[in-house]
Parts: structure tokens; C-alpha cells; sequence
């Protein structure tokens, strides 16, 4: 009856260790105990879901230190140093820099990705034909959303809007925007959504990449989703201006956003690593609260961003990690907030792509399942658990082997 059995595994709703029989690429049963016979394994009672959610990252501009010396740590700095690098990207180079990094995301345990590729004069489709590629060869491994980027601005330069077409064209997923950098944002966002709407995909916008709450550039972006019956099929990332508003603007932006069906993703390890930087004490984390937006009704997640270049100068593609990390930030210490921030990089995540992805296995969806090394969710955010091995349509990605004391250890218990 069944090709594979993941045998004596955590899942959400369920009191007790279950076995997970799958069939075809599909799980075909959850039960207790599942008949003997059929190849299989046990995940020796840890917490088994269905895959981590990447839904912010940057692919084509990480691991670029060596080319970009970071004097000031501010996010001019980073755009202006990025766009210098990148005008000597090669298609061979973005791959293998790109490739190391979907390669961690991997045995972090993401099944499912959407990365920004940078579309403009200075790079052209150098980026976007090395991803696309990339895609292709990892299509076994990762559901790779390739999302057609405008990071430098639109209206002051309209042939960058001209290569996100032809991206668009050779099979980009998504389209971004990017409104902080235009010099008119709102004929910025219109361009974005043009294309979003031509294609009969989604948008995503980089905005509100400061601490200043004013000025705000989604009360814009909300009208133009709404008058366009876009809901549910546009998102934003950073948002770092709600940090800094008082209560009653935020919740009033949070209402809007939920009302017009805007996702937003808060990056915390870059949201931290730029903001605050004219502050000589009492430094401002800068993060958008997710969780309070996603009690709103707010679609949210929480991501990546960039790895090892001037917006980021650090990180492995942990979403684990991330959710640890924002869960510190913003002083989360109940089951529920907890339960909570694994949801913004699982199920919630996958919602904010316009995805119905639990985070449970279900009988008759894909057999992509992931053993972590925990009791649930909560355990895995509270402690970082270790991803040990993934399978994606039941096929097995990676194997990551717990460490194990060496040497003549003596126990109580023995």
C-alpha cells in the first residue's frame, strides 16, 4: 500500500506519535501504527511538519563581502555598494553564490522560496537567466518563486521596467517594486502592479525602509490594491516604519492592510543590522511587530533577507534561527506567541505567497515532510531545533546527523 512510512512522528493536532504512509509522491494514510512491510524509517517521537517557508531573500547578492567594504552600516551605504558590485555580476558567479546559499536553505529544512532578483541596466538578465537556472536544477529540492526586481528605482529609469517584462516573459513568478528608491513612489507602485496585473502574478514590494512614521508609503499602496481588486495577491517587506508609530496608527494601518489582503514580511536580522544607526543610546530595534499585525488579521512572515553582503554581513538561511531571533527581539515568551512565530515561517509564510500549505501533514497532499529535533513547535523555536532530514514529494533532500559526545562519558544512569 505504501512506497515509504514515517513511523512514531509529532504532527500538530495530534496527542499522540503517529506513522505517515506515503504513496506516489502523496501521504496516503496517518494513523497510529502502520502495517510492517514497506520501506521506512523513525522519527523517534520529534516534531515532523511539512517544510519551512522562505519568503524573502536575496539569491543573486549574497556572499559579495569581499566586494563590498562596509564603512557606515546604513542601508544607503548598502544600496549604493550593491549596485557597484553588481554591475559586474557574471551569470557563472551569481549561480555559485546563489547555489551556497539555497544549498543551507536546504538543510535548514525550506522546501518552498521566494527570491528577489535585481532586473536593471547594470545587471541586466545576467542575475535572473542564473536563477532561472538554478531553478531548474533544484526543482527536486526547492519550489523556487523567482520574483523580477526593481531595487534602484523605476520611473527615473524606464528600462529597467523593459528588462522586468523580458524577465517576466522568460518566467519570473512574481514582480517587485521597490518605492523608497523612486523618486515618485506612487507612480512607482502603479508601474509594479501594471505588471502584476498583465502577467497574472503577484507583487511584492520592498517599502517603509526607516523609523520616520511619516510619510508612509502604504496608505498608497492599500488604495492601489483595493481600486485594482487585488487582495490576496500583494505583499511588502521590512514595513519597518510601523516599528516606530504610535499605537493607534499602527493598528490602524494594521486593520487597512488586513482589510486589502497585503502580506508583510519583518526581517529581523537586516531590520535590526541598519535602523538605529543616528542613535547614541536607547538604540530602536527597528522590527515591526509580525505578531501583533498577524492578530490583526495581517498575513505575516518572517524571513531571511539577505546573507553575507552589506545589508546583512552574516547568516546560514535559518529560518529556525530567524524565528529564535525574532521571538527575542520582540519579547515573545508564551506557547502561544511562540506557536505563533513557527506559523510566520511555515503555514502563515506560505499564505503571505498565496499558498494553502499547512503546517501539519494532511492525507492527499504532497509528502514533503521535515524531522525536527523536537517535541512541536514551540520546543523548535524555543531552542533552535536542528533540522534532521527532509523529504520533498517524499524524496529525500538531506541528511543531517545530531553530533554525539566522544569518549568515556559516565552517566547516572549508568
Amino acid at each position: 500500500m505504501f512506497d515509504f512510512i514515517l513511523r512514531n512522528a509529532r504532527i500538530d493536532g495530534r496527542d499522540r506519535p503517529v506513522d505517515i504512509g506515503v504513496r506516489e509522491g502523496s501521504v496516503a494514510a496517518i494513523e497510529g501504527a502502520l502495517p510492517e512491510g514497506p520501506p521506512d524509517r523513525s522519527a523517534e517521537g520529534r516534531f515532523v511538519c511539512t517544510g519551512l517557508v522562505e519568503t524573502h531573500i536575496h539569491l543573486d547578492k549574497a556572499g559579495i563581502l569581499d566586494r563590498c567594504p562596509i564603512c557606515e552600516g546604513t542601508l544607503k551605504e548598502a544600496v549604493t555598494l550593491t549596485a557597484a558590485a553588481k554591475a559586474d555580476f557574471g551569470e557563472e558567479d551569481v549561480y555559485r553564490r546563489a547555489e551556497s546559499v539555497l544549498r543551507q536553505a536546504i538543510v535548514n529544512g525550506t522546501m518552498v522560496m521566494r527570491s528577489f532578483v535585481e532586473t536593471d541596466p547594470r545587471v541586466d538578465l545576467r542575475s535572473f537567466d542564473a536563477l532561472l537556472q538554478l531553478k531548474r536544477d533544484y526543482a527536486a529540492s526547492m519550489d523556487l518563486d523567482l520574483c523580477a526586481f526593481a531595487q534602484e528605482g523605476l520611473t527615473q529609469e524606464m528600462a529597467t521596467c523593459d528588462l522586468l517584462v523580458s524577465a517576466l516573459e522568460k518566467g519570473a513568478t512574481s514582480v517587485g517594486g521597490c518605492p523608497y528608491t523612486d523618486p515618485d513612489p506612487v507612480r512607482h507602485i502603479a508601474l509594479i502592479l501594471d505588471l502584476a496585473e498583465r502577467f497574472g502574478v503577484p507583487a511584492d514590494f520592498h517599502i517603509d525602509f526607516d523609523l520616520d512614521p511619516e510619510n508612509s508609503d502604504l496608505p498608497a499602496l492599500i488604495k492601489a490594491v483595493e481600486a485594482r481588486g487585488l487582495q490576496g495577491r500583494v505583499s511588502v517587506g521590512h514595513a519597518t516604519k510601523l516599528s516606530a508609530m504610535r499605537p493607534d496608527r499602527f493598528g490602524e494601518l494594521a486593520d487597512r492592510l488586513a482589510a486589502a489582503g497585503i502580506g508583510v514580511v519583518v526581517l529581523p536580522a537586516t531590520d535590526l543590522y541598519l535602523n538605529g544607526r543616528d542613535a547614541d543610546h536607547l538604540v530602536p530595534r527597528g522590527v515591526t511587530r509580525a505578531h501583533f499585525l498577524a492578530k490583526k488579521g495581517v498575513r505575516t512572515a518572517l524571513a531571511t533577507n539577505n546573507v553575507l553582503n552589506p545589508f546583512t554581513p552574516y547568516g546560514d538561511a535559518s529560518l529556525i534561527r530567524m524565528a529564535n531571533l525574532y521571538a527575542n527581539v520582540a519579547q515573545l515568551g508564551s506557547d502561544a506567541d511562540l506557536e505563533l512565530a513557527f506559523a510566520m515561517i511555515s503555514d502563515g509564510a506560505a499564505a503571505v505567497l498565496g499558498r494553502e500549505r499547512l503546517s501539519a501533514p494532511e492525507v492527499g497532499q504532497p509528502a514533503d515532510l521535515l524531522i525536527l529535533d523536537a517535541e512541536n513547535a514551540i520546543d523548535a523555536v524555543r531552542r533552535i531545533a536542528t533540522p534532521i532530514a527532509g523529504y520533498k514529494r517524499s524524496v529525500q533532500t538531506f541528511e543531517r546527523p545530531l553530533p554525539s559526545i566522544l569518549g568515556n562519558v559516565q552517566t547516572r544512569s549508568e
